[in-house]
Formats: structure tokens, sequence, C-alpha cells
């Protein structure tokens, strides 16, 4: 932005210069179809940069004494398979500790994102690049978490007819949770077709109500900065303390993430 364009931002403006995804050639498509590009490509470097760290830290792992960055990884894997296995009673390891170890580690990551100073970023990184705005935080988008609650989904009705074979799951589908009497399979289908929607529903509105909410927490935090040297200094403290507190959100968020995504995985694999 020049200086005039800062000069003419509104808080209202400036909020929305700052949650706006850039426009063509950015976003590909359009209506229902558009591809949040800036989002997809922080989320696509975002998993780059976390599995090679992981790479890199296994790869010099030790049998001797740990470092600790090989500490912190073991306990950080050792925590999450203690979680899978409380609720998961399968062959965790096979699948559903490493999913789970993933998908914590990504949505920690792309929530993370939402700690950095926006104009600073926007100054020194985007600008350059030609671009005047781009999404940074992609859990603040609600295609992303709409995308990673549905690719569950898809894994859980995956599971469920793995386990219970295609007969089995709609047999579920009908007799359950009511009995196998013919009057009561309309709803014990729509009792379950209900289930389903609102799984992906709610697990993608928590993670983007709350990474959303927290981003226009900073931004309204930010706009002290422009009503002088006090604004500057109350909206720095006050920033500095919801960045502290947002650092629980942030891994709360991701570990709830991660909860349900076993939560539901399991319950594919067991039988009403």
């Amino acid at each position: 932005m020049s200086a005039e364009a800062e000069q003419a931002l509104t808080p209202t403006s400036y909020i929305q210069h700052h949650l706006s995804f850039y426009a063509e050639p950015l976003n590909a498509g359009g209506g229902f179809w558009t591809l949040h590009v800036d989002t997809l490509v922080t989320a696509v470097l975002l998993g780059v940069v976390s599995l090679g760290l992981i790479r890199w830290i296994v790869s010099g792992a030790t049998a001797g004494v740990p470092t600790r960055r090989q500490a912190f990884i073991e306990v950080l894997v050792d925590f999450i398979d203690e979680q899978v296995a409380g609720i998961f009673h399968g062959d965790r390891k096979a699948f559903v500790a490493p999913t789970a170890f993933t998908v914590f580690i990504w949505v920690l990551l792309m929530n993370a994102m939402d700690f950095l100073p926006v104009d600073i970023i926007a100054h020194w990184v985007i600008e350059p690049l030609g671009l005047h705005e781009f999404r940074l935080v992609p859990t603040a988008d609600v295609n992303t978490t709409f995308a990673l609650a549905l690719s569950v989904w898809v894994l859980m009705i995956f599971f469920s007819i793995k386990v219970k074979g295609l007969g089995g799951w709609i047999h579920e589908l009908f007799c359950a949770p009511f009995g196998s009497n013919p009057l009561v399979w309309i709803p014990n289908f729509l009792f379950n077709l209900i289930e389903y929607v609102s799984k992906p529903l709610s697990h993608s509105l928590r993670l983007f109500g709350n990474m959303y909410a927290g981003e226009i927490i900073f931004l309204l935090l930010w706009l002290w900065a422009a009503t002088g040297v006090a604004g500057t200094v109350f909206g720095s403290v006050l920033g500095l303390g919801w960045a502290i507190f947002h650092i629980l959100i942030v891994t709360l968020q991701a570990y709830i993430f991660m909860m349900l995504t076993v939560v539901y995985i399991s319950m594919a694999h067991e039988s009403h």
C-alpha cells in the first residue's frame, strides 16, 4: 500500500484489507470453485517445512544420549501416542497415530502463522512481491478447515465400510440406534444423516471460528497504533498479552482438531 492509501484506510477497510484474499491471478476459478491460492501456498509450504524439520531431526537421532531436539520430538510422539491409545483400541501405529501426529503438527503450524505481525510481513515480504492482499493464516480460511474436516470425514466412511463391510455399514445406517424394525428405518437413517452432516461442520467451524476471531482481535489491537504514541504503547502491551494467551488457543485448537480426528476414526471401527 502507498502512504496515501494507508492514510485513507479506516478501521473497517484496514481489517478488510488484511482479511481479503488476493484477486486474480492468485485466485483461480470462480464462485464455489474459487481456489484461494494464497491459502494453498502457505499451507503446502508449512507442510513441507514441518516434514523437512521432522525428517532432519529424526535422521540425526541416536541411540545414546538424545539431543534436545530429538528429546522434544520423542516426548511429542509419546504424548500423541498416549492420547490415541486412550481412544482407539486397534492397531493405532499402522495409521491412526501417524495421522494424528501429522494433523497436530500441520494444524499447529498453520495456526501459528497468526503470530506474525501482518503489517510488517505485508511491507517487507508481500508488497515487494507485487501483492497487495495475502492471507497468511490458512486455518482462518473456512475452505482450509472444511477441506481438512472433509478429509477426516472420508476416512471415517472408508474405515467404517472397511471394518463392517458395505452391507454392514448400510445396515447400521438404517438399523441404528433404534433397532431393525422396518418402521424405524427412516428415523434411523435421518438420525445418522444428521450425525454424518454435523461432524464435518462442527469439526471445521470450531477451528475456523477460533482462528478467525483471534486474527480480528490482533488487527483491532494493532489499530491502536494509529492513534499516536500512547495508542502504540497501549496496543503493544495488549497485543503482547493477547499473543501470550493466543499461544494456548493455537495449541489447544490443534489438539482438539487432532483428538476429534482420532475420535471419528475410532467411532468408524465400532459397531452399534
